[in-house]
């Protein structure tokens, strides 16, 4: 467990700068930042084509303070599986100059990750190559129009699916779950020491990690950007977003969702949706679909938790 004088000692240090262009109440920028924290200055950045890649800056006046390469839209997982078999082979003819660790990370939008980039995923974590990706999830492609993505929700409103999105968003969390890789979890922006807490154990794990973040998108979405927070935590109160992580196969909601468990003491669907204009043609009737699928993935999630217990 990270204390919490560690954390706050180690919050002193950015390593995503200011300076950047991302949009006011942007969730990548709190995520990124708590992730770097975590993770530290020996780490290398593979990001493949999203907001990301167009914030940061131009060079020389780029607001990472770490190495990062931009990447192909397809490739982010496979350009970090070949790079960090360039530190390991650097770890071997210069075993003295901590090649070894340096960690390799993909920070990728759900575009990149659970559609286009799905297959190098699929592979790396197939192979068990040892990166850790992590997804920020704004639940839709934001960067080139909020275009929508396997990630967007049921009935949210994007710009190619003008009266709602018919089909539910796909589970990434669980597909990569499936791989039996070393490490799954998810995080939110509105809660930075639990987000923290996770890289920090990523870190040291060895093998394929995922950690698929909420980051909510103020122009995407339709809300005001001083409510990012705000947002993401209603999200998790309402039992729309559950934070759980998967350590060796063992599964377990983390401390800020565990007592949504509860259905009693869940936020009104609707009070999350309707702060979103995303939402604003939504019928009483997708939100009631919303909810039983809300109750199937809890009822889902505590009958594999009981099932380790026993």
């Amino acid at each position: 467990m990270v204390t919490i004088k560690e954390t706050l000692n180690n919050a002193c240090e950015e390593l995503f700068l200011p300076g950047n262009s991302c949009c006011a109440g942007c969730g990548l920028e709190i995520a990124l930042r708590w992730a770097m924290k975590a993770l530290g200055p020996k780490t290398a950045l593979v990001t493949p084509a999203c907001c990301l890649n167009v914030v940061i800056g131009l060079w020389p006046k780029t607001a990472p303070n770490f190495p990062f390469i931009n990447m192909a839209f397809a490739a982010g997982a496979s350009a970090a599986t070949g790079i960090d078999a360039a530190f390991k082979a650097k770890s071997f003819r210069f075993p003295d100059q901590d090649w070894d660790k340096i960690t390799t990370l993909v920070f990728a939008g759900d575009g990149g990750t659970t559609d286009i980039g799905l297959q190098a995923l699929s592979g790396a974590a197939e192979r068990n190559s040892d990166i850790l990706y992590a997804c920020y999830d704004n639940e839709a492609y934001m960067n080139t129009g909020i275009q929508r993505s396997s990630s967007t929700p049921h009935s949210a409103i994007t710009t190619t699916t003008p009266f709602g999105k018919e089909r539910f968003k796909k589970n990434l969390p669980r597909i990569m779950e499936a791989h039996e890789i070393p490490y799954v979890a998810t995080c939110s922006v509105s809660e930075p020491l639990d987000l923290y807490e996770k890289f920090k154990k990523a870190k040291n794990i060895k093998g394929c990690r995922y950690i698929h973040i909420l980051a909510p998108c103020p122009p995407g979405w339709g809300y005001a950007a001083e409510d990012t927070v705000g947002m993401a935590r209603s999200a998790i109160k309402s039992g729309f977003w559950i934070l759980y992580e998967v350590e060796n196969g063992i599964k377990k909601i983390s401390k800020p969702s565990r007592k949504y468990a509860d259905p009693s003491k869940r936020l009104p669907l609707i009070e999350y949706l309707s702060k979103q204009k995303r939402f604003r043609s939504t019928t009483e009737k997708q939100i009631i679909t919303l909810q039983e699928r809300i109750d199937k993935r809890w009822k889902v999630l505590l009958s594999e938790i009981d099932t380790q217990e026993k």
